[in-house]
C-alpha cells in the first residue's frame, strides 16, 4: 500500500507501520491524523473508512516522513502542545510543557485553595519557557498576581503569546531565575528549571537533546546549579515566601533537600512523588 493510502484508515495503518519500521511510537500516527484531519481519536475510528482528503495527503505524509527519520516532536510539527486541559504554543524556544509539570501545579493550586486570605498573593514562575505553568496558576486560582521570569527572550515571546491567547494575566520579566524581580516579595515560587547534568545527554532521546532548547534542559553541577542558584537569590533578597516548589528529577530529591536545608534552613522541606510513584517534586513550607 505504502503512500497510496486511500481511505483514513490505510493512511492510519501505513503511518503506523512505517514509524515502527523506524522505532518511534506507532500513536504519533493517530496524532498527526487528528492534526491534520481536524478530528478527535473517536473520529478517526468512526470515519475510518472515508476517503482519504487529497489536499491532506502532502503536508501529513511529510510529518510523518520527518518525525520517522529526525525524531523531531510532534507538538513542533503540530505546533501546540496540551497543559492542563489548554493549548500552547510551543517551538524549538521552549520546552514542550510535560504531564509531570502537571502535578507541581496541581501541587501548588491545593495550597492556594487551602489558604483563607483577603489581599491577592504574589506568584513567580522561574525560568516560565511556554508560560504553562504562569498561566495555569493565573487561569485557575482566584485573588493572585503572577509573575514569570525567564532568561531567554525568545521563550519570553512564546510565552507572552500564549498568555495573550488564553486570557491570562500574567507580567513577563526578562532574567536569570529570580534576579529581574529579586526587589519584590512573593509568597510563592515555582520552577521547573533545567536540571539534567551534562553527562546524561548521551542517555536522551533524540526527540529531547536535539529539539529542546538546551538552556531549559542543562545544568552544572551533575543538574543542581539551578536549584542552588534560586535557593541563594532567595536568600540574598531577603524575602520570606510561605511556599518553593520545584519540579526536579527522580534522582536528585535528597541532593535538592540538602540545597535547600543549607540556604533556607527556615523552611520545612517536603519530597513528594509523581503519579508513578517518582520523587518528582519538592515543596519547601515555611514554618510559622
Amino acid at each position: 500500500m505504502g503512500r497510496a493510502f486511500t481511505t483514513i484508515e490505510e493512511a492510519r495503518r501505513w503511518a503506523s507501520l512505517f514509524l515502527k519500521t523506524h522505532h518511534r511510537e506507532e500513536r504519533v500516527a493517530d496524532w498527526l491524523l487528528e492534526h491534520h484531519l481536524n478530528m478527535t481519536y473517536t473520529g478517526l475510528l468512526v470515519h475510518g473508512r472515508d476517503p482519504f482528503p487529497d489536499d491532506k495527503r502532502k503536508p501529513f505524509v511529510k510529518d510523518v516522513e520527518q518525525h520517522a527519520e529526525t525524531g523531531i516532536p510532534v507538538q513542533h510539527l503540530t505546533g501546540w502542545a496540551e497543559f492542563y486541559g489548554r493549548r500552547y504554543t510551543v517551538n524549538a524556544d521552549v520546552l514542550v510543557p510535560r504531564p509531570e509539570t502537571e502535578e507541581l501545579v496541581e501541587g501548588v493550586l491545593q495550597l492556594l485553595h487551602q489558604t483563607s486570605r483577603s489581599n491577592p498573593l504574589n506568584i513567580v514562575d522561574l525560568g516560565t519557557g511556554s508560560g504553562a505553568i504562569a498561566c495555569t496558576l493565573a487561569l485557575e486560582a482566584e485573588n493572585v498576581e503572577v509573575h514569570a521570569t525567564d532568561i531567554s527572550a525568545e521563550a519570553l515571546q512564546v510565552a507572552g503569546q500564549n498568555a495573550k491567547n488564553l486570557g491570562a494575566e500574567v507580567i513577563f520579566h526578562q532574567g536569570d531565575f529570580l534576579s529581574p524581580v529579586a526587589s519584590q516579595e512573593f509568597d510563592i515560587i515555582v520552577s521547573n528549571p533545567p536540571y539534567i547534568s551534562y553527562a546524561e545527554q548521551e542517555e536522551l532521546s533524540e526527540t529531547v537533546s536535539q529539539f529542546d532548547p538546551h538552556l531549559a534542559l542543562f545544568a552544572e553541577d551533575e543538574g543542581l546549579a539551578a536549584y542552588r542558584t534560586i535557593a541563594r537569590q532567595i536568600k540574598q533578597s531577603g524575602s520570606s515566601p510561605q511556599l518553593i516548589a520545584f519540579e526536579i528529577s527522580h534522582q536528585q530529591g535528597e541532593a535538592v533537600r540538602a540545597i535547600m536545608e543549607e540556604e533556607l534552613p527556615v523552611y520545612q522541606i517536603e519530597i513528594r512523588t509523581d503519579i508513578n510513584g517518582k520523587p518528582r517534586m519538592i515543596f519547601a513550607i515555611a514554618e510559622n
